[in-house]
């Protein structure tokens, strides 16, 4: 659905993009994550077509933004992270001026706001003048101009920015239900608003891609090992002694001991999950083992060492 084919863009001397390429698929909520400053803002205008790129081509549906511009905004939904609102129009006022914009049939607006009204959750607020509303609200109100006109893909800067707790699980919940029918791009800095609603990331830095996958496959990019928590009945020195030994992980530090069990954090050199190994090292070595987790790399922590280095 959106092919991004090495785009470069510079504001003067200032390098925004330095060769950005990946694609979407059709159906696909992915998340474009990035430090402030990195580029995320100026990928997602120049897919929109309000900026143009100094090289590099972007396409939507297999049309090119350059050439075929109006075509491919007619099919794009776009919420900047201020959305574009009139405050002293009427919610219902303002949808119908944006209906109308968007060159829909007259005999279909209001059914088409109603629809809007209901799916963007805004009934308590109809008859209420745009300025009046908590930014919640407003956001919600800018997501239904975004997708008046029923577009294919949709893509949204910052939608939970500046917004309260109650606020953002009520948005997140509606970025996924609007996921089930059209692509969507949500730019964002938030680990959790990725990890709740997308099914793919791409991680931007400098202007530069420095990641993308499944938050799995995310995860797996960054150096940091998998940390195993293990619980051993037995003298501290001689488990010591043998967890030491333990071809492919590196020993840390011991935590406690309680009841004749000592607890060690040992961490995998490799990052992934190897508790099987340890397990069957436990058995063969004649140890009883009375716990054993495993705690991952956040995607924070990789998100921090992608765009740091």
């Amino acid at each position: 659905m959106i092919h991004i084919d090495n785009i470069y863009k510079n504001f003067g001397p200032l390098r925004a993009l330095g060769g950005v390429s990946f694609e979407v698929a059709k159906g696909e909520v992915v998340g474009l994550l990035g430090p402030n400053g990195a580029g995320k803002t100026t990928t997602l205008r120049i897919i929109t077509g309000y900026l143009k790129p100094d090289s590099g081509a972007v396409t939507i549906n297999g049309l090119s933004v350059a050439d075929a511009d109006l075509r491919t905004r007619k099919m794009t939904g776009y919420l900047p992270e201020n959305a574009p609102l009139y405050y002293d129009m009427e919610v219902v006022e303002f949808l119908t001026y944006i209906a109308r914009l968007r060159s829909l049939c007259a005999t279909d607006i209001q059914a088409r706001i109603d629809e809007m009204i209901d799916v963007c959750r805004l009934s308590e607020v109809v008859g209420r003048s745009v300025g009046k509303l908590s930014k919640g609200y407003r956001q919600r109100v800018g997501l239904a101009a975004a997708m008046m006109h029923k577009p294919e893909v949709l893509i949204l800067d910052e939608p939970t920015s500046g917004l309260d707790p109650n606020q953002i699980v009520e948005i997140r919940n509606l970025i996924r239900e609007i996921g089930h029918e059209r692509t969507v791009i949500l730019s964002t800095h938030i680990m959790q608003e990725v990890e709740a609603t997308c099914s793919r990331a791409f991680i931007i830095s400098s202007g530069r891609l420095v990641g993308q996958g499944t938050i799995e496959e995310l995860i797996k990019m960054g150096k940091t090992s998998l940390d195993h928590t293990v619980g051993i009945k037995g003298a501290r020195a001689q488990i010591e002694t043998k967890l030491s030994g333990l071809a492919g992980f590196e020993f840390l530090e011991w935590i406690s001991s309680k009841s004749g069990v000592e607890r060690f954090v040992v961490k995998s050199t490799f990052g992934d999950d190897r508790s099987d190994e340890i397990f069957r090292w436990a058995v063969d070595s004649g140890l009883v083992l009375t716990e054993l987790s495993s705690v991952g790399a956040s995607l924070e922590e990789v998100f921090r060492e992608l765009t740091q280095n």
